[in-house]
């Protein structure tokens, strides 16, 4: 009589928690601040050059300064970006993307990503850029926020709730375009460096695919983001019309004024982008460590 003989199956992994992405992408905005806090003051104002907009803001508000609007940021990225991870891995069940699809198949997952939390994180997005902007304007035309819900409910009280949607349109397209190149990016480009004899899964990897994954995100972002934030920074009647903007900016400055301010957003991006991966793949180390230890509740 013989034996049978049954082989145990693997259990499948767990996923990450949906908010570890959120929370990666909160840390690596608090650090690189003062340089997005610059981006947004050269696309909305008539500085020329990084150094001068940060010594204005310094000399205005002092060292603090280059920290104004931090908790806008945090509103921002709490929504946003806890949405867009969420949303990439759920959309590339959808598309049946893994490690080693084509580019393609992951810039599709990026871009639905994308739409849904632009949409999402547009309210967290405009209270960002216009506690950011703040202090590059003069005295009487500042919004004067105290924190990010100050700015929420002032905006639904004084312009009406539709303002929390100003400039999603543009907000959108920007989203799409930021998921489909940095997060399907650093998928793509971590995927093949593993295939060479160079790599292994670690900081090294992750550092290389997202340096990579930066440079793509910032020029494919750039036109997008330059109208985004002139738009979101607009608060007279009819002059958060896109294509009021375009054709205002095409005059006075050229259509190289798309690509305003990119030098200090490759500054700001790559290191924010080269943060959020690496804090993002030791959150998941994180989690994975916790988990071998029997815990469960990550």
């Amino acid at each position: 009589m013989s034996a049978t003989t049954t082989i145990a199956t693997p259990a499948k992994k767990a996923p990450y928690p949906f908010y570890l992405g959120g929370v990666a992408a909160t840390i690596a905005a608090s650090i690189t601040h003062p340089l997005d806090l610059t981006k947004v003051r050269l696309q909305a104002s008539g500085d020329k050059r990084m150094v001068e907009s940060l010594k204005k803001t310094v000399n205005t508000a002092g060292f603090r300064g280059l920290f104004d609007g931090i908790s806008g940021t945090w509103m921002r990225q709490m929504s946003y970006s806890v949405c867009r991870f969420w949303a990439y891995d759920e959309s590339k069940k959808i598309v049946g993307a893994d490690k080693d699809s084509p580019a393609w198949k992951l810039a599709l997952a990026g871009s639905m990503a994308g739409g849904i939390a632009g949409l999402v994180g547009n309210p967290g997005e405009i209270v960002m850029v216009r506690m950011q902007g703040d202090y590059a304007k003069a005295p009487e035309k500042r919004f004067n926020y105290k924190h990010c819900f100050d700015a929420l409910f002032r905006m639904i009280r004084e312009e009406g709730a539709s303002s929390l949607m100003r400039g999603a349109g543009p907000n959108v397209f920007r989203a799409i375009l930021m998921n489909a190149s940095q997060l399907a990016s650093y998928d793509f480009f971590k995927a093949e460096l593993l295939k060479t004899p160079y790599f292994n899964d670690n900081i090294a990897c992750h550092f290389t695919a997202s340096f990579a994954a930066g440079t793509v995100a910032t020029t494919v972002c750039s036109p997008a983001d330059v109208l985004k934030s002139r738009i979101m920074n607009a608060s007279g009647p009819g002059s958060n019309s896109t294509i009021g903007v375009i054709r205002s900016s095409m005059k006075a400055e050229g259509a190289m004024f798309m690509f305003k301010g990119w030098v200090p957003a490759w500054m700001r991006l790559q290191p924010t982008t080269i943060l959020i991966f690496l804090t993002f793949e030791q959150l998941k180390n994180g989690v994975d460590f916790t988990r071998s230890k029997g815990y469960t509740f990550v």
